[in-house]
């Protein structure tokens, strides 16, 4: 490895658009692993730009820091995920996202009538929800958390 591929975290940090908290706070979570200096200060890989700007996009994507470093530890040290490295990592979370998807549907659709049998209105929770019939999925807006068919079966 030369010296022209380590950076300092000031420069990462603009490159990124990330604070040097905020990479600090990233490294403490092991998403990335600077090297030191002789005078003990952090230098980066160039790769953790990109390293670092994958975890910006998973974290838009909703995925927590524990499965963004599952994902990252598959990778060899210091690599970067490839376009089939993410295509890969995409089908697996694709799943995830749709069911956040149809409950986020699901929520604005329900959100000027009741909200979910939580109960607002003990008329509607009678047509929808007769003799309590989604408790036995458990507590709280079951119709906002499942598909009403399921709740019901």
């Amino acid at each position: 490895m030369h010296m022209d591929d380590l950076i300092p975290i000031g420069q990462l940090a603009e490159r990124t658009g990330l604070s040097v908290s905020a990479i600090r706070f990233y490294e403490t979570k092991g998403l990335v692993s600077p090297m030191r200096n002789s005078g003990g200060q952090r230098r980066f890989l160039r790769s953790d730009i990109r390293r670092l700007s994958f975890v910006l996009i998973a974290q838009q994507l909703g995925l927590p820091l524990r499965d963004i470093l599952k994902v990252l530890e598959g990778l060899p040290q210091g690599r970067t995920p490839t376009q089939s490295d993410w295509t890969r990592i995409s089908m697996t979370v694709r799943e995830e996202l749709d069911d956040r998807i149809a409950k986020l549907t699901r929520m604005r659709n329900n959100l000027d009538g009741c909200i979910g049998c939580g109960c607002l209105s003990l008329k509607k929770c009678s047509l929808y929800n007769p003799h309590d019939k989604a408790s036995v999925k458990g507590s709280g807006p079951q119709y906002l958390l499942r598909e009403r068919d399921a709740v019901t079966d």
